[in-house]
């Protein structure tokens, strides 16, 4: 994740980001500026996810500099932080994610960094990308991934819950209806390797006599990532995991 913050006083910029360092994650790389001219020039080479900004500043105030940032990048965060409640208006006309009043304490940044309005994404170079927080959805090259049959996404879904555990055709059966369905479960399981094929990801999925699995290593998972301590995949979690379905509980490691 990419911070950007720009103050024109430099001493409320050293504290600005002596705070914001101690709320946020350490994989984060910060940019700081008491220029709003630089700041934008650096904005035009560097894809920013957060910017950090004064509002009363010479030359280009934060308001302006909010609105040149987001003709370069439509999805920045912009976070105003400043002495003056007379703005908040104007913030609210551009969409600003946040609105911090002085003097900033890394509390207060990292509650306005739980709720950006833009997520930072979950990506990776695996051929499928799986979204487990909120509704369950797999994705690839960005478009949703299409079944022939709805409950072959739920299958796929109990596989992913089980992160690459064999799962025996019994469970399944017994997770999915109260009943046994024998064929349906068949039918189910040769779609997924029939449209994972399509996609050219069929070593996602491995099917072996009675029992199946996925291989998590080939997929890109929010979840997954929550659990090994991805600060963009813990600032996505809602509480909410796979909420069509009523056999999924996240447990948090």
């Amino acid at each position: 994740m990419k911070i950007l913050l720009v103050d024109d006083e430099e001493l409320q910029l050293m504290r600005l980001e002596s705070e914001a360092k101690k709320a946020i994650s350490s994989d984060a790389s910060f940019a700081s500026f008491t220029n709003p001219l630089e700041a934008l020039k650096s904005a035009k080479a560097n894809n920013y996810d957060v910017a950090f900004l004064d509002i009363e500043m010479p030359g280009l105030n934060g308001i302006q500099l909010a609105k040149e940032l987001k003709k370069i990048n439509p999805v920045i965060n912009i976070i105003f932080v400043t002495a003056f409640t007379n703005y908040a208006l104007d913030a609210y006309k551009i969409h600003a994610s946040g609105y911090l009043s002085k003097p900033v304490h890394a509390s207060n940044i990292k509650e306005e960094m739980s709720v950006l309005r833009h997520k930072e994404e979950i990506s990776g170079n695996k051929k499928l990308q799986v979204k487990c927080f909120g509704n369950f959805e797999i994705f690839h090259n960005g478009e949703p991934l299409k079944f022939s049959y709805q409950k072959s996404k739920e299958v796929f879904a109990y596989l992913v819950d089980r992160e690459g555990s064999v799962i025996n055709i019994n469970e399944l059966n017994a997770v999915l209806w109260e009943e046994d369905h024998p064929s349906y479960l068949r039918n189910l399981i040769a779609d997924i390797q029939s449209t994972l094929k399509c996609v050219d990801a069929s070593d996602v999925f491995i099917k072996r006599h009675n029992e199946c699995y996925i291989d998590p290593s080939k997929i890109d998972c929010d979840a997954y990532e929550y659990k090994k301590g991805n600060p963009s995949a813990i600032m996505m979690y809602r509480g909410e995991y796979m909420i069509q379905y009523s056999w999924a509980i996240f447990v948090d490691e």
